[in-house]
């Protein structure tokens, strides 16, 4: 299965703020929005980084409630891994793993055009696992 295979069933929206968004601005959005991640682009087009609920809770850690009164910018990871329409499931999973990030933007021709989250993988592992039986159980009635 393809990341492309994700997307068709998630959509392509992608929730994005600038470096300059405020965290306490963006622990709104966060919430209202129902997502862990947003993409860092301050044009709108380039991928400048990635903030997640764990960025947050990291700069808690360091700057107490201070924190609310920074940036996205000085919170935010920059060095971001991606991966593209055409990357299979299993290696944008073993990416997350590996890397321990939980979202990782889809990016193709230099243009955001997604996001995965560790639940998006999860539901796609879950939906081919439950294929699966529903093959075996139909061969195991056809063979009786």
């Amino acid at each position: 299965m393809l990341v492309a295979d994700i997307l068709k069933t998630k959509g392509h929206r992608v929730q994005s703020v600038t470096s300059k968004t405020p965290i306490s601005e963006l622990a709104v959005r966060l919430k209202a929005e129902k997502v862990g991640a947003m993409i860092v682009s301050d044009n709108g087009k380039s991928l400048d980084g990635i903030i997640s609920e764990r960025d947050i809770v990291g700069a808690m850690s360091d700057h107490g409630e201070g924190v609310f009164g920074l940036r996205v910018g000085q919170v935010c990871t920059k060095a971001v891994h991606t991966c593209s329409r055409s990357s299979t499931v299993s290696d944008v999973a073993r990416m997350m793993t590996t890397r321990r990030v939980r979202h990782v933007p889809v990016v193709d021709g230099g243009s955001i055009v997604g996001i995965v989250s560790i639940g998006d993988v999860l539901k796609h592992r879950l939906d081919e696992m439950q294929l699966e039986a529903n093959v075996l159980r139909d061969v195991a009635i056809a063979v009786r």
